[in-house]
């Protein structure tokens, strides 16, 4: 079957065929399989460079920054350049950095790498959202698209963290980057075959229009109000488990590297109760799915103040698969409001989003060294409940969508 026959052969009854839907899930969870590996082999990280909480909190946080500060120019070039090739480059241009971290001699090294690797996620993500949005609106399909798009990423936040953690238990946190890089690698090459080209793209070389578009969006009260929800989701997801790796080495828990990539199971549960978002969406309304998962996940964190393995691993998964329902509902809001300069849009929404993660591993991790694990769920769930609040003064009476 030809790329564009995957989008072709679309049955009037199943607006996001499975081949589709596959290869979409794919591209999800290739972007994040790198992007917070480094949380489960923190420790070791530690250990190897004598560096504190907040140091090695940076090397979660400066990829996440990289994503953040790239993302609206992204935007713009795909508006104007299209979306199928921008794709599989910036997957491959993730691979490189991915192969050097191993070599790095020093913390700062580390970092830097890090931060390049951050570089080569914008164009994965923001142009993905945009190509979703631009093959599936006519078919109603988004939601659902959308939503395994989510289900692929929390897919590869799963796999690189225990990938990463069990290869480092056997060859160090260098062999895990190095297994990471191959994966990449493999993954890239599979999406280059299988992802069908755009039909609908039209390409927008017009600077002043697109200016024009910021001007527009940044007008756009809904638009930044689900950027400022955006910004404290994923605060409160990067806080969470970059932070939680540190409780769970110490005592009384003490687990290895290996017994860390272990809890991130959790995220498995986030792939299967990500898909129901959409369907959830389009019962109950953006704003109260978010309200509601907003409320399960603060009910997760306070879970993983007990002072016993089960309980923390069970508010974790609470915690996630809520956070994952939140951003399905997010990304959802924002392709229902915007009809023109989707990747701008798209680029806008993770600026803030991922500048959300890495402020997260900074502040997060000064909470740890002042108050510990009990430090980092009260700014986790403040966060949350700014989320909730702004979603709530700004969300209702959506246009063709219940509140």
């Amino acid at each position: 079957m030809s790329e564009p026959g995957l989008l072709a052969r679309r049955q009037p009854d199943d607006p996001a065929p499975l081949a589709s839907r596959a290869i979409v899930g794919l591209i999800g969870c290739i972007a994040f399989i790198n992007v917070y590996a480094m949380q489960s082999v923190l420790p070791l990280l530690m250990a190897d460079f004598d560096a504190s909480p907040v140091q090695a909190g940076l090397t979660v946080g400066a990829t996440i920054l990289a994503v953040a500060l790239l993302s609206p120019f992204m935007g713009l070039l795909s508006d104007a350049w299209g979306r199928k090739g921008l794709i599989c480059a910036s997957l491959f241009a993730l691979v490189l950095p991915t192969l050097l971290i191993p070599l790095a001699a020093s913390l700062n090294q580390v970092i830097a790498l890090r931060f390049l690797q951050g570089l080569a996620v914008p164009g994965i993500v923001v142009v993905l959202m945009a190509y979703l949005a631009e093959e599936f609106q006519a078919t109603g399909g988004v939601a659902r698209m959308i939503s395994t798009y989510v289900a692929g990423s929390v897919m590869g936040g799963f796999s690189g963290r225990f990938i990463a953690g069990h290869a480092a238990h056997w060859w160090g946190w260098q062999g895990a980057f190095l297994t990471l890089a191959l994966l990449t690698l493999s993954g890239g090459l599979l999406v280059l075959w299988r992802l069908p080209r755009s039909r609908h793209f039209v390409p927008s070389r017009d600077w002043r229009s697109a200016l024009a578009s910021l001007r527009s969006h940044l007008g756009n009260p809904r638009l930044l109000a689900a950027c400022a929800v955006g910004f404290c989701v994923l605060f409160s997801l990067v806080g969470s488990f970059t932070y939680v790796n540190l409780h769970l080495a110490g005592a009384p828990f003490r687990l290895s590297a290996a017994g860390l990539a272990n809890v991130f199971t959790v995220y498995l549960l986030g792939v299967l109760v990500t898909p129901l978002a959409g369907r959830l969406i389009q019962r109950w309304g953006f704003l109260r799915t978010l309200l509601v998962a907003l409320l399960v996940s603060s009910g997760g964190l306070l879970l993983t103040l007990l002072p016993a393995l089960a309980p923390v691993i069970l508010g974790l998964a609470i915690c996630s698969s809520a956070i994952f329902v939140c951003q399905a509902a997010t990304i959802s809001f924002i392709a229902g409001q915007v009809n023109q300069g989707r990747s701008l849009a798209t680029g806008l929404y993770n600026m803030s989003y991922y500048s959300g993660g890495a402020l997260a591993a900074w502040v997060a991790g000064l909470g740890y060294e002042s108050q510990g694990w009990s430090g980092v769920v009260a700014l986790m769930i403040l966060a949350q409940l700014l989320a909730g609040s702004v979603a709530a003064l700004s969300w209702q009476r959506t246009p063709g969508r219940s509140a």
